[in-house]
């Protein structure tokens, strides 16, 4: 599985649960494509009004954590807020906590 073919299916299962999504755009600017933002910052946020907030970097099973993605995991987690790598393996743990109160 890629990571854009996980992506849409953590997206779809998390709408149906009733998450909002976000994910920031590649943008073309001047000839090259870049994600607006801070390198490293998660691939997805998902708020739900009584499932709190998580951000989630999305990788394949052998992908490779940056040095900017691990910084801005660590620093969302020492704030207190959910942040996780999920990858295709951890599945089942990805639903239960999208589709139960925490």
């Amino acid at each position: 599985m890629t990571e854009a073919e996980f992506q849409a299916k953590v997206t779809e299962m998390a709408r149906w649960c009733g998450w909002l999504v976000y994910h920031p755009e590649r943008a073309q600017i001047r000839g090259a494509w870049v994600t607006p933002g801070s390198n490293g910052f998660p691939d997805l946020v998902l708020a739900h009004p009584k499932r709190g907030v998580v951000f989630a970097e999305l990788k394949t099973e052998t992908g490779r954590v940056s040095d900017d993605q691990i910084r801005w995991l660590h620093a969302l987690s020492d704030a207190g807020v959910e942040a996780y790598v999920w990858r295709p393996g951890d599945w089942n743990r990805i639903v239960e906590r999208l589709d139960h109160a925490h």
